[in-house]
């Protein structure tokens, strides 16, 4: 195969593209939530991965982290994978990292990057399906349970188990 060949190959491919988010929560177990300037509800620290720069969904993650909130935090472990599918758009892969629980003194150095965040609040986890949308909601709690159980990441299509 030449390389124009292969250029020809890889242009036909189907196409998906990958998100990045961090779950912080507090000392009592409410999860960090911001709201965007660009959509409708709340969502986690995170945003699309730059894959033709070549970054990783875990670089993303916490570059992202820094850009919307202003915290350098070092994402945790995986804590689920996500195969959301959307109208008008190629599938997202969808990596959820948990990020630990924070201090007081760190949710108070929080700085939101402006042209895209209004603001941000903690909500319980049973707050989570009235205020994340779509499969974010699901996926979080997903999320929430394996880090209870230590049963690894959750592998998830559109926030429900793969194997439903």
């Amino acid at each position: 195969m030449t390389v124009t060949d292969y250029a020809t190959y890889i242009a036909g491919l189907p196409r998906v593209l990958a998100g990045a988010a961090v779950l912080f929560r507090d000392g009592r177990g409410r999860i960090l939530v911001v709201r965007p300037t660009y959509r409708e509800g709340w969502v986690l620290p995170g945003g699309t991965v730059e894959s033709d720069a070549g970054e990783t969904p875990r670089q993303a993650a916490r570059r992202e982290t820094l850009e919307e909130i202003g915290l350098d935090v070092p994402p945790g472990p995986l804590i689920a994978v996500d195969w959301a599918q959307g109208p008008a758009r190629p599938p997202v892969v969808a990596y959820l990292y948990d990020g630990g629980v924070l201090s007081e003194e760190r949710f108070a150095e929080i700085r939101l990057q402006e042209a895209e965040l209004v603001s941000w609040k903690l909500i319980e986890p049973s707050e989570v399906p009235g205020h994340l949308q779509g499969s974010l909601g699901p996926r979080v709690l997903a999320g929430l349970r394996a880090l209870a159980d230590g049963s690894g990441p959750a592998e998830l299509v559109n926030g429900l188990p793969a194997d439903a």
